[in-house]
């Protein structure tokens, strides 16, 4: 039997970063429990309406945030803020899959167009690797808002 997983982010600002996220990934932000978050309205208004309603102080309502596929086929992430830095190179990462099934310079292409979108959602740029065939069909690195290494893949 296989197991749903959850990726978790440590940040700074997890509204922010699930916000990020949210749009790189065509994700959702998920309404509060029992609350239904009518078409078109903005679930983090929601949040912060439960939040308030259910006593949570001002200074605790940032504390954590997730998003969701809206297809039910990825993981769930969820972001929680923790006090302490971003100190070295992630040791996991997500790989975001812009050019599935696309080779040489059209591949190259697609991810160059993902970069470029995902750098003016507040990304950015560290490096291209070149195809080298067999064994690499080529990538770009970059790094979110709060500096996790990601690949365009």
């Amino acid at each position: 039997m296989s197991r749903h997983i959850q990726v978790t982010f440590d940040a700074h600002d997890p509204r922010s970063l699930s916000s990020f996220w949210r749009d790189a990934l065509g994700y959702v932000h998920p309404g509060p429990p029992g609350v239904e978050v009518p078409e078109g309205a903005d679930p983090l208004a929601a949040w912060d309406d439960f939040l308030a309603r259910i006593g949570v102080p001002e200074e605790q309502r940032n504390t954590r945030s997730a998003i969701e596929d809206p297809d039910g086929r990825g993981p769930r992430l969820f972001f929680q803020q923790v006090p302490e830095d971003k100190a070295a190179k992630n040791r996991v990462h997500l790989d975001v899959r812009a050019a599935p099934g696309l080779e040489g310079e059209e591949r190259m292409t697609a991810l160059e167009a993902e970069c470029a979108r995902l750098v003016a959602l507040g990304a950015a740029r560290v490096r291209r690797d070149e195809p080298a065939p067999p064994l690499s069909t080529g990538y770009i690195v970059m790094t979110d808002p709060e500096g996790n290494e990601f690949c365009l893949d």
